[in-house]
């Protein structure tokens, strides 16, 4: 039960969702009026030292992000009354809730929110940590049809054994045998989001989990039923053995850029963009802006199965595995209804996700079901998703977890306060446009020097996102050579950014430019030969 304790210097203004594990609030802060997010640890997972390490690692880990493309910490406080998470409250609807409305989105537009979340992993794996559970829900598409990356609520350090841990219908096969956390698997669950976009279905459609442990090790990745020009990212992301896939979110990205430039031409993005905003269009209760109070539940589950390390790679193991998995989340759902906890508690916790529906005729609630992707138990990971808004209808995905490893904590309770902020405290946040956006190259030999100028209407403060490139040809993209993002307040000049090319990949580099949020002119790009290219007339 909630115990009244509020974040000092935040005004609730209302509930975005709640349940066992918490509950996500709209609010205000108090000295600059800006909108925030504040997700509240339950008062009952509050008593447990290990869920309050784990809420306060989230906390961290997102502080130590600094990316436009996943939800940015403002601060974390712990004090006796409770523990809480206050983050960027962003205005958007979760991919989920836009597939629920559209059933698939076109390539640019699916490509688009692959690079834009992917753009997030890629912060984090730069950091060493691993995600574990990208999916429709976790990512959330804002009006601009932009896309930021939410709920790190199971990251791991990589390399980590952490146990068997993800949403079953986007977990690599290596996942489903609880071996280290690599950057690899959420390839690998980006590439079946981004199937799900284009195809309006999951690239493995079992109908328990054991036999969608067997689709996601043994059957041929459905790649046939993609777009023909996309074909080799769906491929190589779903390839059964990480090694076969690209290393890292950065590396995907790389590859993504390519194919997306020879199918769809220079300005794919921008169309992609539009095309996201539009369908985001639809939907305009859905966000949080505009939204009422949602009453989403949350509930944890535990059971035991086990120790992970039993678990085998062949058929037979995979079958039992998958099944030992769905009944312990009928035996915890049995025992949380008559209120009691299956002994032995500790190895495994099974969490699920469902957002609440706009005010209109009751749904159904979801129930425990043979099939993994329904929900088998009403709510998301540890915690519900700091920025998630309601959706439509209840998630199809269930989230699992096994044999988490916990080292004894001091319960928060009759601990002092706990206060820190990696970022300054909000600053006000009026209305801000950007109008007009241009930007120059200068080349050097292996360099070349970007001038950014914006043209602002309003207060606040403005993202800028460089994307660099090389190819044989002006304006070619043909190879993505890095990424770099800052912010500078509006009506200041962004100045002169430096960037060093790689040798030997191109003569022609290439500088594009975008702002968050989107200029009204759109991006702006520049394109020069390199000096090292230029031939030289030799006097005869």
């Amino acid at each position: 039960m909630d115990n009244g304790w509020t974040v000092p210097g935040y005004t609730q203004v209302r509930e975005l969702g709640a349940g066992g594990s918490g509950r996500v609030v709209l609010a205000v802060h108090d000295g600059t009026g800006t909108a925030v997010a504040v997700k509240y640890l339950s008062e009952q997972l509050r008593r447990d030292p290990a869920f309050v390490r784990e809420f306060r690692a989230e906390a961290r880990l997102l502080g130590g992000l600094d990316s436009p493309y996943v939800v940015g910490l403002y601060e974390y406080v712990e004090a006796p009354g409770g523990a809480a998470i206050v983050m960027e409250l962003v205005d958007g609807i979760s991919l989920r809730a836009l597939l629920k409305r559209s059933g698939r989105t076109d390539a640019e537009a699916a490509l688009l929110v692959l690079k834009g979340s992917l753009l997030g992993l890629a912060a984090a794996h730069r950091t060493g940590v691993v995600h574990r559970d990208y999916k429709p829900e976790n990512v959330l598409v804002a009006a601009d049809g932009s896309s930021k990356l939410v709920d790190f609520g199971i990251a791991a350090d990589r390399g980590s054994t952490p146990g068997v841990a993800g949403t079953p219908a986007y977990m690599a096969p290596e996942q489903w045998q609880g071996h280290p956390a690599s950057p690899a698997a959420d390839v690998y669950a980006a590439t079946a989001t981004f199937f799900e976009c284009l195809t309006g279905r999951k690239p493995f459609d079992g109908e328990n989990f054991a036999e969608l442990a067997v689709q996601h090790v043994e059957a041929p990745v459905p790649e046939t039923e993609a777009p023909e020009p996309v074909r080799p990212l769906i491929r190589r992301g779903l390839a059964k053995r990480p090694e076969q896939r690209p290393a890292n979110a950065e590396a995907f990205v790389a590859e993504l850029e390519q194919v997306a430039l020879a199918a769809y031409g220079p300005d794919w993005e921008e169309r992609g963009q539009r095309k996201l905003a539009a369908l985001a269009a639809l939907l305009p209760l859905l966000f949080p802006s505009a939204a009422p109070a949602a009453a989403g539940t949350t509930a944890v589950a535990t059971t035991s199965i086990g120790h992970s390390s039993a678990w085998t790679p062949g058929r037979g193991g995979w079958i039992a595995a998958g099944l030992a998995l769905v009944v312990g989340a009928v035996l915890v759902l049995t025992t949380d209804a008559i209120g009691g906890t299956a002994p032995g508690a500790s190895a495994l916790s099974s969490f699920a996700t469902s957002s609440a529906a706009p005010p209109g005729p009751a749904s159904p609630g979801p129930g425990p079901t043979a099939s993994p992707s329904s929900s088998t138990s009403p709510s998301p990971s540890p915690s519900p998703s700091p920025s998630a808004s309601p959706s439509a209808s209840p998630s199809p995905s269930a989230s699992i977890t096994a044999s988490p490893t916990y080292s004894p904590t001091t319960t928060p309770s009759t601990s002092p306060t706990v206060s820190w902020s990696p970022t300054p405290t909000p600053t006000p946040t009026p209305t801000l446009r950007v109008t007009k956006l241009d930007v120059s190259l200068r080349p050097g030999v292996y360099r070349g020097d970007a001038t950014v100028s914006l043209a602002t209407q309003g207060a606040g403060s403005v993202t800028v996102v460089l994307e660099w490139f090389l190819g044989d040809a002006p304006g070619s993209r043909a190879v993505a050579d890095g990424t770099e993002s800052f912010t500078v307040p509006a009506g200041s000049a962004p100045g002169v950014r430096t960037h060093a090319f790689s040798r030997g990949r191109g003569c022609y580099g290439t500088v594009r430019v975008t702002t968050k949020p989107a200029s009204g002119s759109g991006s702006a790009s520049d394109s020069q030969l390199l000096l090292r290219c230029q031939v030289q007339e030799v006097p005869r």
